[in-house]
């Protein structure tokens, strides 16, 4: 692929620290990708994001172009939001009629959606409602959508996490399997409940505190129950059979699955060789780094990749846009299903009939996809088509 439609880096006046929007592609016109907020952000960390989300709208067929925006503050520090707010101003231009953005890591729906409100946008999905054929019926589709929740969850936060559950349900069997987590957040904690509930055993967690390790399955609903809204466990909730253990011990936890479902780069070259499961599959966006990857393949050891594991939320909201799917909870758990077994499915009969890797064969399809979505639609134009 060519180099990004756009990258940008601004310069906080307050606090000195950047903000980054890099705009991988367009197709009719638009981009989407989630806003994060993460010490230490640079712009080479959104580019490669922008990247991921153009080849997880190419997996899944979905007609725009993938973007991404990140700021280098920790989301607890009492300057983030403020700096949110400044960096969505200056970036006005941008999210008005290129980019729709969303959650990610270290920002919440929530969130966003007071600071484009104050800041005159009203919502951070402001552009893509400038391309739909009927911007208040869209608005009214999301609206309702967000406003679902399944056993007091909003369906938003578990969508994703379902997605990664029937990625790992396509690719091995889940009955008995030992699950390791890494990140307990609205991705990873749903990813352990859906796991869980295919009959998968979540036999390590890992937030920012450290491990929780339990041989014969944590109770996944209680750690859920008492998780802070950052993703934190709640130790005084353990079981007595419950052990603690440092954060990087989940790597060479005896188990099946491994699934990373925070941030970037945590599985390296440096760790790889730590890895006792024989399937990877990525929740969190860039988890894992290309020679780290090359070894674990080498090993025999299957990546689901991250642009298709957790495409889930990304597709879920682009199929309300397009009208292909109903605001319900059922309407988007069946269709994430089929897709994500159909897509993992393919890209794994590709690999095996080439003799490539997982990843090699996903992007092979993605591109593909992407290029005939560009040819047949325009970069520029309305976002609808029939």
């Amino acid at each position: 692929m060519n180099a990004p439609f756009l990258r940008v880096t601004w310069t906080d006046p307050v606090t000195g620290r950047e903000g980054h929007i890099v705009i991988d592609r367009l197709v009719r016109g638009l981009a989407g990708g989630g806003t994060r907020l993460r010490a230490g952000c640079t712009v080479e960390e959104v580019e490669r994001l922008a990247r991921a989300m153009s080849y997880k709208n190419g997996a899944l067929q979905l007609p725009v172009g993938g973007a991404k925006a990140g700021l280098d503050v920790d989301p607890h520090d009492p300057e983030a939001v403020p700096m949110l707010t400044r960096f969505v101003r200056a970036m006005y231009p941008i999210f008005s009629t290129y980019m729709g953005t969303g959650e990610d890591l270290g920002t919440s729906q929530e969130m966003l959606v007071e600071v484009f409100s104050q800041v005159g946008l009203g919502t951070p999905i402001h552009a893509v409602l400038r391309h739909s054929a009927d911007p208040a019926g869209t608005a009214e589709r999301l609206r309702r959508a967000l406003g679902v929740r399944v056993d007091g969850v909003g369906l938003v936060d578990l969508v994703g996490g379902y997605g990664v559950a029937e990625a790992a349900a396509a690719a091995a069997e889940l009955a008995g399997a030992r699950v390791s987590v890494q990140g307990f957040g609205s991705m990873g904690g749903s990813a352990a409940r859906y796991l869980a509930a295919k009959g998968a055993r979540i036999v390590c967690v890992a937030d920012a505190g450290g491990c929780v390790i339990n041989p014969d399955g944590l109770d996944v609903e209680a750690l859920l129950g008492s998780r802070s809204p950052y993703g934190d466990l709640d130790r005084s909730r353990l079981r007595a059979t419950d052990r603690e253990a440092p954060r990087e011990a989940w790597l060479g936890v005896d188990s099946d699955v491994l699934v990373p479902a925070a941030v970037a780069d945590v599985i390296d070259e440096h760790n790889c060789d730590l890895v006792k499961a024989k399937l990877v599959v990525e929740a969190a966006n860039i988890p894992t780094t290309a020679g780290a990857e090359r070894r674990l393949h080498e090993r025999g050891v299957k990546v689901i990749p991250d642009f298709v594991a957790n495409a889930g939320t990304n597709a879920w909201f682009w199929w309300l846009i397009l009208e292909q799917l109903e605001p319900s909870a059922e309407a988007a758990f069946e269709r994430i299903a089929t897709s994500m077994r159909t897509t993992v499915g393919g890209m794994l009969d590709l690999a095996r009939r080439d003799s490539i890797t997982p990843r090699e064969a996903a992007l092979k399809v993605s591109i593909e996809n992407l290029d005939r979505l560009a040819e047949k639609l325009g970069v520029d134009g309305p976002l609808l088509v029939d």
